[in-house]
C-alpha cells in the first residue's frame, strides 16, 4: 500500500452509512418490464424531488422481529438480511400502501383486508390481527448500494426485488413521497436525461441494468439463479469535462480515484492532459504524450518516479516529441537519475535517447537509457537497444543524501507484447508500471512473430504472484487511467484470454475450412468490425498456441 505520507490528500474519514433497504416493485405493461417509482419530498433531507424506489432506514424494531412468525422467508435467503428483507416491505406499505403479504391460505392480501391497516401504526402485529404473513420469500436480491464516500449522509442499502402483487394500487402517503408512477426503465432513463425525471446515481445505474430485460420473468429469474446481488458498489466520484461524475469499481477512472482520494475526497480531474503532468502520488506523476489514437487509446503514459530530494526516473519516455520530453524534463526539475523503456514499441522508447540529449544540454548529468534491447523478431519500427540491459529481478534505487527517502523499482522481465518487455514494481508502494502488458480500458495486442501468447500468460501469471509478494494494489499502465485491485484485475484478464482462446477453439471445430478472415468475425463477433484487423494479429497469436499445444499433445501420446 502506499505509504501514507506519499498520499496526496490527508485522511478524511468518510461519514458513517446508515442500514437501509428498497424494494423495486414490477410489473409487465404493454411494452414490456416497468418498474414503481415515486418522487420524494422537496424538503427530504437526502435526494430532493428525485425519483425513487420505495425504501428507507431499517430500525430497532426490524431488527428484532427478524425471527417473527408472521414473516415468509425462503431457505437460501441469508438470515442476516431477513431486517433488510422486512424494512423493505415495512416501507413500501408506509409509502405506497403495497403490501406484500398473504394470508392463511397462502393468497395475496385482498383489497378490504388491506383498507383495514394503518400504514402508519406497527405492521407485524397488525398482520398476526389479521392473520398474514409477509411474504419475504417474494423479495430476490437484485443489487447492494452504499453511497458514495464524498456524501455527508450515507447508507448501506440492499435493493431487494418483487413482483407486483395483485388486486392492489400504489397511492403515496404525500408526506415522504409523491406521484407514483408504472414506468418502463427506458422510458425513465431517457426522460432523466431530458431533465425532467431527476434521479440519484444509484438508481440510474439500476435502471441501466433493468432495461436488458424485456419482462419480468427474465429479471426475476436472473435474480433467482444467483445467490447473492447482481453487483455490490460503492461508487467514486471525480471531474471529468467540469462536471462531477461518478463510476462503479468495474469502470475505467475507480482504480485512480481510489488511489487519488481514497477517502472520497471529490478533488481528482479525470480528463487527459497532455500539457501538464498529473500527480498521482507525492512521488508518482503522469504526463501523457500527444498521441491519442486507435492503438494508443488518448496517447502513451510516461511516469516521473522520485521527488526532488530523491530525483527522478522517468519510465516510457514516449514518442520522439519535443514538447512532450520538455515537459518531462520540467517536472523532474531537470534532474533524472534514469530513463527506462518498458518495451521498444515505437511510442514508448523513441524519446528516451533526445530526453537524455535534452539533459546534456541543460548542463545535467547524462541519466543512462536503461530496458531490454529489441529481439531479432521486432518489426523494423521497433528497433531499440539501451545503454545498458536491465536484468530481470534487478533494483533500481533512488536514494536522498539523508537517507530519509527511498523509492525501489524492481524488474520483472515479461515477455508476450514484445519480446523485450519489463514490467516495474515500486517496492515501498505496492505500485505495478505495466508498460503494454496490462492496459485500462483493452487488451493488448500480441502481435506474432515479436509477441507471443503463451509468454503473455506465463507473464500475467508471474505479475498475479508479484501482487501477493509485493503487496501490489494498483497498476499503472502506458495507456489508460491507473486500475485498482490489481490480483482480480490480473485474473480477469488472464480469464478472459483463455475464454476468448476457448472461444477461438469452437469457432476452428465450426469451420476448419476457414481462414484468418473467416475466424476472426465469428471469434471476435463482440468486438466492432473496424478492430477485427487489429485483433486478427492476436488471434494468430492463439493459434500459434493452439497449435503448440496440440503438438505437444500428438508428442506425448508417441512416446513409447
Amino acid at each position: 500500500m502506499v505509504r501514507p505520507h506519499l498520499r496526496l490528500r490527508p485522511p478524511q474519514p468518510p461519514a458513517p452509512v446508515r442500514p437501509a433497504a428498497t424494494v423495486l416493485l414490477v410489473r409487465d405493461g404493454d411494452a414490456g418490464l416497468e418498474v414503481l417509482m415515486t418522487r420524494r419530498s422537496a424538503r427530504a433531507s437526502f435526494a430532493p424531488g428525485a425519483y425513487v424506489f420505495p425504501g428507507g432506514a431499517i430500525d430497532e424494531a426490524d431488527r428484532d422481529a427478524a425471527h417473527d412468525p408472521a414473516l415468509a422467508w425462503r431457505p437460501d435467503q441469508d438470515e442476516t438480511l431477513r431486517p433488510a428483507l422486512l424494512a423493505a416491505v415495512r416501507e413500501s406499505f408506509e409509502e405506497l400502501g403495497v403490501l406484500l403479504a398473504r394470508d392463511a391460505h397462502g393468497r395475496w392480501v385482498d383489497p378490504a383486508t388491506l383498507a383495514a391497516l394503518d400504514r402508519h401504526g406497527p405492521l407485524l402485529p397488525q398482520c398476526r390481527t389479521h392473520g398474514l404473513t409477509l411474504a419475504l420469500d417474494a423479495l430476490w436480491w437484485l443489487a447492494h448500494w452504499i453511497t458514495d464516500r464524498d456524501l455527508p449522509k450515507r447508507f448501506d442499502v440492499p435493493f431487494f426485488i418483487a413482483r407486483m402483487p395483485p388486486d392492489q394500487t400504489p397511492q403515496a402517503d404525500n408526506r415522504e413521497q409523491f406521484e407514483p408512477i408504472w414506468v418502463a426503465p427506458g422510458e425513465a432513463l431517457r426522460r432523466h436525461a431530458a431533465g425532467d425525471f431527476p434521479m440519484v446515481y444509484p438508481t440510474v445505474r439500476t435502471l441501466e441494468y433493468l432495461q436488458r430485460y424485456p419482462d419480468s420473468a427474465g429479471l426475476l429469474d436472473a435474480c433467482a439463479a444467483r445467490q447473492g446481488p447482481q453487483w455490490v458498489s460503492c461508487p467514486r466520484a471525480g471531474w471529468l469535462r467540469g462536471q462531477e461524475a461518478r463510476f462503479m469499481e468495474h469502470e475505467p477512472p475507480f482504480g485512480e480515484l481510489e488511489l487519488t482520494c481514497p477517502d472520497g475526497q471529490l478533488e481528482h480531474h479525470l480528463d487527459w492532459r497532455h500539457d501538464a503532468p498529473v500527480a498521482l502520488t507525492r512521488h508518482v506523476q503522469r504526463l501523457t504524450a500527444a498521441n491519442a489514437g486507435p492503438m494508443t487509446g488518448p496517447g502513451t503514459n510516461s511516469y516521473l518516479v522520485g521527488e526532488a530530494a530523491t530525483g527522478y526516473m522517468a519510465i516510457d519516455p514516449g514518442p520522439d516529441d519535443a514538447d512532450h520530453l520538455r515537459r518531462l524534463f520540467e517536472a523532474a526539475g531537470g534532474d533524472l537519475r534514469a530513463i527506462v523503456c518498458t518495451h521498444s514499441h515505437p511510442d514508448h522508447s523513441p524519446g528516451a535517447y533526445p530526453l537524455q540529449a535534452l539533459c546534456r544540454a541543460a548542463g545535467r548529468p547524462a541519466p543512462p537509457v536503461l530496458g531490454l534491447p529489441s529481439a531479432p523478431t521486432a518489426r523494423a519500427h521497433s528497433h531499440f537497444r539501451p545503454e545498458r540491459a536491465l536484468s530481470d529481478g534487478e533494483r533500481l534505487v533512488l536514494s536522498a543524501a539523508d537517507g530519509g527517502h527511498r523509492h525501489t523499482l524492481r524488474v520483472l522481465h515479461t515477455p508476450g507484447h514484445a519480446a523485450n518487455h519489463v514490467c516495474l514494481v515500486l517496492e515501498e508502494d505496492g505500485l505495478l508500471f505495466s508498460g503494454d502488458h496490462i492496459l485500462n480500458g483493452s487488451t493488448t495486442v500480441i502481435d506474432p512473430p515479436d509477441g507471443d501468447m503463451d509468454a503473455y500468460l506465463a507473464s500475467l501469471r508471474r505479475l498475479r504472484a508479484a501482487c501477493d509478494e509485493h503487496g501490489i494494489r494498483y497498476i499503472l499502465p502506458a495507456h489508460g487511467h491507473v486500475l485498482g485491485d490489481a490480483p482480480r484485475a490480473i485474473e480477469r484478464l488472464l480469464a478472459h484470454r483463455l475464454q476468448r482462446e476457448a472461444k477461438i477453439a469452437r469457432v476452428l471445430a465450426e469451420h476448419p475450412d476457414g481462414d484468418l478472415a473467416v475466424w476472426v468475425r465469428h471469434a471476435y463477433d463482440d468486438v466492432p468490425p473496424h478492430l477485427w484487423p487489429v485483433a486478427r494479429r492476436s488471434l494468430l497469436a492463439h493459434l500459434q498456441r493452439l497449435d503448440r499445444a496440440r503438438f505437444d499433445d500428438a508428442w506425448m501420446e508417441d512416446r513409447p
